[in-house]
């Protein structure tokens, strides 16, 4: 990999992440950009005791535009966008409408392919090893901004997400803080470990996993399995089977093995509905351990957290959503349609041949 860092017009970092050694990236942007001007402020929620980024200049965020003026397709002649070069690999370039912007964090855009009618699904291992790769070059640079206590890469696909730019890409927000999720998780394993005499709560249920019907697919390195209590009617978690904490302690191996493992799974999930179905809207989400203090969580320390991408689709069945209504948005309490037996059953049936 190559990586090559240079400047926007308006002063936004931009880095190419190229398959060949001798690949040149000099091309300037030649749009008037006036600097970026941002008005995001996090604030914590005093009864929740979680945070709130507000940021109103989003809504000037560009929305939905035509194909022949994606923002995230490479420059072509006169056409300009986010990418000044005529091609790429991937890239990655800070938010022009950011959530988290300053002391109150940083957010960035992923560019997986230039092929603006492709998906993650479509790349090849080698670029999809390539996009993992940037995620923890980028993991590993921005855990070092004061700013930022946890990194989180993840990426939404489809208009029944909220997508609002069709080019395949995913993003990458770095908090100022722990996130409520994360917070959950790290306070489960530490009362596991309290009332266990030390075992690890992830350990434990990745060995339940391992053992039950659940599991989707399994490699050498890494299991994708439905969870015993999914939320969502197809959710489906990818771990590495030896526990680290995030995308930079992987082994070559694990790493090597991913993006055959990853690849099949997003194929999966594209055909659990059918033929002549659109293709599945999708978040996928790495959850990593934070690097900022972890004194709250007693006993608990970086190493006690297991990387692992959770992926969920938002469909419950053929052209039916699941929406958050009442008991999901109103109380955080999930009512599934979908068992998880179920799911992974028929993850396991839409296996390529």
């Amino acid at each position: 990999m190559k990586k090559t860092s240079t400047r926007l017009a308006d002063g936004r970092e931009l880095i190419y992440y190229d398959l060949r050694d001798d690949s040149v990236r000099d091309a300037v942007d030649r749009r008037p950009l006036d600097p970026t001007v941002t008005t995001s402020e996090v604030r914590r929620d005093p009864l929740l005791g979680d945070s709130v980024a507000i940021a109103s200049h989003r809504q000037g965020r560009t929305y939905h535009p035509p194909a022949d003026e994606c923002p995230l397709c490479p420059s072509q002649g006169e056409r300009l966008s986010e990418i000044p070069d005529s091609s790429y690999d991937a890239v990655v370039f800070e938010n022009r409408f950011p959530s988290l912007a300053g002391d109150s964090g940083r957010c960035e855009v992923v560019c997986f392919t230039s092929d603006h009618h492709a998906s993650f699904a479509d790349l090849t291992e080698e670029q999809a090893r390539l996009v993992l790769d940037a995620w923890t070059d980028r993991t590993s640079e921005l855990s070092h901004l004061p700013s930022v206590d946890q990194v989180f890469c993840f990426e939404n696909r489809g208009a029944e997400i909220g997508v609002t730019l069709g080019h395949p890409h995913g993003q990458i927000y770095a908090y100022p803080f722990t996130t409520p999720r994360t917070a959950l998780m790290l306070r489960s394993v530490a009362a596991h470990k309290d009332a266990t005499g030390g075992e690890n709560l992830f350990d434990a249920v990745l060995e339940r996993e391992l053992a039950g019907e659940r599991v989707v697919l399994e490699g050498e390195h890494w299991v994708a399995f439905v969870p015993y209590a999914a939320h969502w009617p197809y959710e489906v978690h990818l771990y590495p089977k030896r526990r680290v904490p995030d995308l930079l302690a992987l082994d070559e191996e694990a790493r090597a093995e991913f993006p055959k493992v990853y690849l099949e799974l997003l194929r999966r999930f594209d055909r659990i509905f059918g033929d002549g179905e659109p293709p599945t809207p999708y978040i996928a989400a790495w959850h990593q351990a934070p690097f900022g203090a972890l004194e709250e969580f007693d006993g608990v320390n970086r190493d006690d957290f297991a990387l692992h991408l959770e992926l969920f689709t938002i469909r419950r069945t053929s052209g039916k959503l699941k929406f958050l209504a009442g008991s999901e948005s109103g109380m955080n309490v999930f009512i599934n349609d979908v068992p998880p037996e179920r799911a992974a059953e028929r993850l396991r049936e839409v296996a390529s041949s």
